[in-house]
């Protein structure tokens, strides 16, 4: 584990009773909706929220890569935005809708779930549910679009095992409905 990823891990874990330690905050509660489900957390109001959704919550699906929002593992939605939970601090969801890999589809059936399957675009898989969750954003803006128009709007996803040539055909059979 490196040693930011222990730090907010050790962060999210800590205080679950949210009694503040001589000389810290006390944690405030932070409520919103994640994939159609209230949630409500105790957290410092800085820690980022990829750390709540998987240390709080257990939604261990989306990912945490290079903790600088530069690599899109973590991608989320927001308002059905695609953003980086690494870099949201979870003060910033209170009363939001946020969905997560798991939120998209309860039994792994969204058209991109699909053509990711039939498409064989994970190697390691480590990055697919930011990828998943980046190409859902564009298809929910464009159903139709080309081939250039899902390479602009995927760059910033890496896929360190260089699948990207299968993502784009997973994309455009999602978009096609194949």
């Amino acid at each position: 584990m490196r040693a930011a990823e222990k730090k907010f891990a050790d962060q999210a874990r800590s205080n679950d009773n949210n009694m503040a330690l001589e000389g810290e905050k006390p944690m405030a509660a932070t409520a919103f909706t994640v994939n159609g489900k209230a949630a409500s957390v105790d957290a410092e109001p800085e820690t980022p929220l990829l750390w709540v959704v998987r240390e709080h919550l257990k939604l261990t699906g989306t990912k945490f890569g290079c903790g600088s929002g530069l690599c899109g593992a973590c991608t989320v939605h927001i308002d059905s935005k695609a953003v980086r939970s690494c870099q949201i601090p979870v003060s910033k969801v209170a009363g939001k809708n946020v969905t997560t890999i798991e939120g998209l589809s309860a039994n792994g059936q969204h058209p991109l779930q699909k053509a990711w399957v039939a498409e064989q675009v994970p190697q390691c898989g480590y990055c697919q549910s930011g990828q998943i969750m980046q190409a859902a954003s564009l298809l929910a803006t464009n159903k139709k679009p080309t081939r250039e128009q899902i390479v602009a709007h995927m760059d910033g996803n890496i896929c360190r095992c260089g699948t990207y040539p299968r993502i784009v055909r997973a994309i455009q059979r999602a978009a096609r409905g194949a």
